[in-house]
């Protein structure tokens, strides 16, 4: 299982382009629909505590995974898998960029690149969206931080407090009340 761990892992780290959220895709088909290792609700919790921590989301999302399934070796292996490509990748980069840096044919690769990463990063926003318990909060603080973010450039890292600090209000003084409607 160690080394299935690291194999998935290994190959979802393959595509690093356009970093974690790019990412999130490849991770959610290979773990949750391919391999069946996790649900998708363990998924979302995954990307959820994988957003919150500090670092990488596909790394952290790697070895939470890794844990869950394996414990401490299954997160050492989930990692290595998750790392390895990107190091090599950006080792490659290192070593021979500068020879082709000017270079047009090179220049044309990056630029189709960038919208194909756009394009994932969307994906996994609409996947995640599909797969998540709707709810006219859920709706408005998604609207509400997208805006927060793009028109007042505050810290991403506040947002996150906010969001955390307002759930746990939420649900301490209005939750209660809903779940004693229902009895």
């Amino acid at each position: 299982m160690f080394f299935n761990l690291f194999a998935t892992f290994f190959k979802i780290g393959a595509f690093t382009f356009g970093g974690g959220y790019a990412m999130l895709p490849i991770i959610q088909r290979e773990l949750v629909e391919t391999k069946e290792l996790i649900s998708e609700e363990e998924y979302m919790d995954a990307i959820a505590l994988a957003q919150a921590s500090p670092g990488s989301v596909a790394l952290n999302t790697s070895i939470y995974v890794g844990y869950r399934i394996k414990g401490f070796g299954g997160a050492v292996a989930s990692a290595l898998g998750s790392i390895l490509p990107s190091f090599i990748i950006i080792l490659l980069i290192a070593v021979y960029f500068f020879r082709f840096r000017n270079n047009a044919f090179v220049d044309s690769i990056f630029m189709g690149i960038r919208p194909a990463i756009v394009a994932l990063i969307l994906s996994a926003v609409y996947k995640m969206w599909i797969n998540s318990r709707k709810t006219y909060i859920k709706l408005f603080s998604s609207i509400a931080t997208v805006l927060l973010v793009v028109f007042t450039g505050l810290n991403p890292i506040w947002i996150i407090v906010i969001g955390a600090l307002s759930s746990v209000i939420y649900h301490r003084l209005y939750w209660p009340f809903e779940e004693n409607k229902e009895r």
